[in-house]
């Protein structure tokens, strides 16, 4: 019994201890969604202005253009898939995953070649592991990106989109996150960036059946679209990396107060489990020593006879 009760107790430590840590990642993980929440927010206003400029600028002009025309027969496309550096976030990574596949069957259903794109270490690990071809990659900055990053991660998307497929480049762009709704809800997306659908655009800026002022562009209105290009996709990356920024901050704090919850549940078990054994080694000792009193008893009063 002795034995079973030190098993007990070591297990119990362990535990502890293992609670002590799922816990304090859970109110670091608590503490940094408020500050992604805001810049969330903060990014927000600057990506919806840029899409009703570039919206305004397709709506006044007919110029052909690979920010807001779609190709007639497109046979390639870039896919973005942005995952975490770390685990310990529950199915965060996992689901954004599943959601890349989907796209990526859907759109090779539709004779497309895919060129993927991975930022996070998790989507790389496992595109790595089974072997399938990332075209770049970025870790490092899952938690908290910067608009640089954002930048870094846009740079190649922009060289493919501006390239003909004929020689390397894609004729649309997708991008593959978790968006923030909640602190309790996370729901994997899909989104194409490229071509810009005008109609999708208005819903999102808010202006569908909103009648647009006429502009003259000066030099032209490629020109602008050209110059928006890089800004639009840049802000729309950020967006998305600070809304999976704070999506698997979320992720990880649930998932750490399961874990902290379920060591309570172990303890408080192992707890009940420790003090049966302590009763049952008691009363062991217990029984010992009346029997040994009993069996002194009998051997004296034999020898008294």
């Amino acid at each position: 019994m002795g034995a079973q009760l030190r098993v007990y107790k070591r297990r119990i430590r362990s535990v502890t201890a293992t609670k002590k840590i799922t816990k304090a990642m859970e109110m670091i993980a608590a503490s940094r969604i408020v500050k992604a929440q805001r810049k969330v927010a903060a990014s927000t206003p600057y990506a919806t202005e840029l899409t009703r400029a570039v919206t305004a600028v397709a709506t006044g002009s007919n110029t052909n253009h690979p920010l807001t025309t779609e190709a007639q027969s497109p046979t390639r496309a870039a896919v973005l898939l942005i995952t975490s550096d770390r685990g310990l976030a529950g199915g965060y990574s996992s689901n954004a995953i599943k959601q890349a596949d989907r796209l990526t069957e859907r759109l090779r259903g539709e004779g497309k070649e895919v060129d993927t794109y991975v930022v996070g270490r998790k989507g790389v690990a496992y595109y790595g592991f089974r072997e399938r071809k990332v075209a770049d990659a970025w870790t490092g900055f899952s938690d908290n990106p910067t608009y640089a990053d954002a930048k870094q991660v846009a740079a190649p998307l922009i060289a493919a989109v501006q390239q003909d497929a004929a020689d390397g480049g894609v004729d649309e762009l997708h991008i593959v996150f978790t968006e923030f709704v909640s602190m309790m809800t996370q729901t994997p997306a899909d989104d194409r960036m490229l071509p810009l659908s005008l109609e999708k655009a208005a819903e999102e800026t808010g202006t569908k059946g909103e009648i647009l002022p006429l502009f003259d562009f000066e030099p032209s209105a490629e020109d602008v679209l050209d110059a928006l290009l890089p800004r639009y996709v840049e802000s729309r990356v950020y967006n998305a990396l600070l809304q999976a920024a704070a999506s698997e901050h979320a992720a990880r704090r649930r998932a750490m107060k399961s874990a902290t919850d379920n060591a309570g549940e172990l303890i408080n078990s192992l707890s009940r489990l420790a003090n049966a054994a302590r009763q049952a080694e008691i009363t062991q000792e217990i029984s010992e020593i009346v029997g040994g009193a009993s069996a002194l008893a009998d051997a004296t009063a034999g020898s008294d006879k």
